[in-house]
């Protein structure tokens, strides 16, 4: 049955016919799209689940402009809002995890969007089809969120209604953030709503609720989303909340949860009440998850046994290399002198698949066989080496495109090698190139996905040549030169520039396929004499981004430079 799109009648249609048998209504709107389930309705109008029948009944959503004000001052405000939805979700859907806009069109005096349609549950539903979520479930949901919300607050815009039924998983297990109807612009315009809820009671945080929001209120109810969905308590209808003591004005969720405690740290300072007590940004959480490797996780108690058993896990790790001086989870900046720094981010060790799967789009060969590695804990460069980095230790700077914070080019192999050598001297730490695993291990963050970010990646991302993209992206900018580090997005691990700028040198030789690559994370150089050398990630201006998956490789002669090679640097006590 389909609903009707007369807001004035409620009766349902039989399937497949254009107008309501009861009003006469036409639900076929821009000669293409046919609502065929009524999805919900909210302050500014009613959702429909729909097909577009000019491109095959593909599925998509249309949100009907219906406003529940009155007056005409109020009407022309809302519209004016309805309006300005249309115009971020035209820019905020070319993330790949935010659904993209394909109409925004006027019918019989009522406006209408269409959205891309994502067929999957939203966590709610998830919620109530599996139970709570475990800890390493809101971990992934964390690490998969939260550059979404970095890149809506670069774009400024606050979503302010962040909650479980707005954050849908794709059949494919992508998370995809939806419903941006009460998202607020951070350009200068403050748009106040006018008759609608700014969030929801029990998500939204204390300065939302008094008309105020900042980028960091997403993060609040992005925790609160996390812990309604570990324990299983939602606010009730009448306002009561078991989570939440109005008397003390606490949140109370802990008692209900068996967590890590760095996990809980993490969740506690989102939930701030004073916006300035939470983290700053999205991309300052996925740093604090970066360097944590504790997690909990229940161990089922044995029959018989009256004792508790200590419910501790770690992060799939080997043990850590005792002679390592520096604590493995803790980050440390190096200095070269003069004011510049070198940060090292610490990566935990552990086990991961190496390689990408054969239904993989645009893989080449080389990336095969998948095969299971195991790698040490090490740290490396938070960033691609920079100029200033290079001349510091050095004494030149070989780029063509100059820049101190831009990342050094033109580097050959050898003078990569050098540098490390040269750094080992000065501070006495064992500094090399990474290995071809360790590099893989570091890009992915855990990740199984094509990048770091998920299946797919955007210019807003990653610095590439935008005109063609890898797989079904939307084409993008060609920014035609690199950029400063640290401009774009940080993956799991707290690492920028993976996928970008230029492609990195490895320490491994050259080799076509995975065939006998060592599985414990070392480099790979059986091949005597070889002057061939490994090169992973990609470039700024290479004609494709499929150049860009996580597990893509390069190969060019050691003495070679090119504007498109530079490198970073890796600390471990171990030599490969």
């Amino acid at each position: 049955m389909s609903q009707c799109l007369n807001p004035a009648c409620i009766y349902p249609n039989p399937q497949g016919t254009n107008f309501c048998q009861e009003c006469g209504d036409k639900i076929l709107l821009d000669d293409r799209y046919r609502p065929i389930k009524f999805l919900g309705e909210g302050g500014f109008g009613r959702t429909f689940q729909a097909v577009d029948e000019k491109r095959l009944n593909t599925p998509c959503v249309i949100k009907q402009f219906l406003p529940q004000q009155t007056g005409s001052a109020a009407l022309q405000k809302a519209t004016e809002l309805f309006q300005q939805e249309a115009q971020r979700l035209q820019e905020l859907g070319k993330h790949p995890q935010i659904p993209d806009l394909e109409a925004f069109f006027s019918q019989d005096d009522r406006l209408y969007l269409v959205q891309d349609f994502i067929d999957g549950q939203n966590l709610l539903e998830e919620f109530q089809n599996q139970g709570t979520l475990n800890e390493p479930q809101i971990r992934n949901i964390l690490i998969e969120l939260l550059p979404v919300l970095q890149f809506i607050h670069d774009n400024k815009v606050i979503h302010r209604d962040i909650k479980p039924e707005n954050i849908i998983r794709s059949k494919k297990g992508k998370l995809f953030l939806i419903d941006f109807g009460v998202s607020k612009e951070t350009s200068g315009s403050i748009l106040t709503r006018i008759g609608t809820t700014v969030g929801t009671p029990g998500y939204a945080p204390p300065e939302q609720l008094r008309g105020t929001a900042y980028h960091n209120s997403d993060l609040y109810s992005l925790a609160v989303t996390c812990v309604r969905l570990l324990t299983g308590h939602f606010q009730k209808s009448d306002g009561s909340d078991q989570l939440f003591d109005t008397n003390r004005m606490q949140w109370t969720w802990r008692k209900y949860v068996s967590l890590s405690q760095e996990l809980i740290d993490v969740l506690e300072t989102m939930l701030q009440d004073i916006p300035a007590n939470r983290y700053q940004s999205a991309t300052e959480v996925l740093a604090a998850l970066a360097n944590q490797k504790t997690i909990v996780i229940p161990i089922s108690q044995p029959q018989g046994s009256n004792n508790l058993f200590k419910q501790i896990f770690q992060f799939i790790s080997p043990p850590t290399n005792t002679s390592l001086n520096i604590n493995p989870q803790s980050s440390f900046t190096e200095d070269l002198g003069k004011g510049i720094k070198l940060e090292m981010i610490a990566i935990p060790g552990g086990t991961f698949l190496m390689g990408s799967p054969d239904n993989e789009a645009e893989r080449d060969s080389d990336e095969s066989p998948q095969h299971q590695v195991t790698v040490p804990s090490f740290f490396m460069g938070k960033y691609k080496l920079t100029q200033a980095q290079y001349q510091a230790i050095i004494g030149n700077n070989p780029s063509y495109f100059k820049g101190n914070n831009r990342p050094v080019a033109n580097v050959s192999w050898d003078e990569a090698v050098t540098f490390c050598q040269k750094l080992t001297q000065k501070t006495q730490k064992n500094y090399r190139l990474p290995s071809e695993a360790e590099w893989e291990y570091a890009c992915r963050g855990g990740k199984k996905t094509p990048f770091s970010f998920g299946d797919n990646i955007t210019t807003d991302l990653v610095n590439y040549d935008g005109n063609d993209p890898y797989n079904s992206a939307p084409k993008g900018k060609y920014r035609e030169q690199t950029t400063d580090v640290g401009t774009f997005p940080p993956n799991a691990f707290g690492l920028y520039d993976m996928h970008e700028n230029f492609w990195e040198w490895c320490e491994d030789d050259w080799h076509y396929n995975y065939m006998d690559l060592p599985i414990d994370g070392s480099a790979w150089k059986s091949r005597s004499g070889s002057s061939e050398k490994l090169l992973r990630g990609g470039s700024y201006r290479d004609y494709t981004a499929m150049f860009w998956p996580q597990g893509d490789r390069g190969r060019t002669s050691r003495y070679d430079r090119d504007h498109r090679y530079g490198f970073r640097v890796v600390f471990c006590s171990r030599t490969l």
